[in-house]
């Protein structure tokens, strides 16, 4: 560093001496600084940035910016077509017509209105099979639900599931908290 500057003084030095008007200040202050400097040092250079293009033009005959060198996209995007891999086509999958006529499909819907339809004998939340016994029928909040599931399956879930039967108590516990302190139940009328 002090090579640099001693360098550049005494380009200031022999500017200042070649004047003979110059300040003798001046010249006394470049001779400090050319003696305290390495005589050996080349010249002094200018530190110069880097510019990768300095005008648009050099940008736009270089071509094109390469980006994402090196890496082969293996999706083709053009057409319809399946994909093609090793100039074969991708395995697809045959046609088969779903069977509308299995009894899952045909029998879908069959009850739907049996309230309408049928003799009266038989409710239509009787009919729903695959809902949990606890909720066929059941309409009401999580409070009442979990009551009722608490009274069809307690004794049941206390043997063979205690940590889900202590679940379901605790949440029982901060649902009557909750219902009772954080909401109103209007069926107290104003006076």
């Amino acid at each position: 560093m002090a090579s640099v500057i001693g360098n550049f003084v005494k380009s200031i030095g022999n500017i200042t001496s070649s004047f003979a008007y110059a300040p003798s200040v001046i010249q006394g202050l470049s001779q400090h600084f050319i003696l305290r400097s390495n005589t050996n040092a080349q010249a002094w250079t200018p530190l110069v940035t880097a510019v990768r293009h300095r005008y648009f033009a050099e940008r736009r005959e270089a071509g094109p910016t390469l980006k994402n060198y090196g890496y082969k996209d293996r999706l083709r995007t053009t057409g319809l077509m399946p994909h093609m891999e090793h100039k074969e086509r991708l395995p697809i999958p045959l046609y088969r017509p779903k069977n509308s006529w299995a009894p899952k499909r045909a029998l879908r819907g069959q009850n739907d209105y049996i309230d309408i339809l049928g003799d009266g004998s038989l409710h239509p939340a009787q009919v729903l099979y695959t809902t949990p016994a606890w909720l066929r029928g059941f309409k009401g909040n999580e409070f009442q639900m979990l009551l009722r599931k608490r009274k069809m399956f307690g004794k049941e879930m206390r043997e063979k599931r205690p940590t889900k039967y202590k679940q379901m108590n605790m949440r029982i516990k901060w649902l009557y908290r909750f219902l009772n302190q954080k909401t109103r139940d209007y069926y107290w009328h104003r006076t």
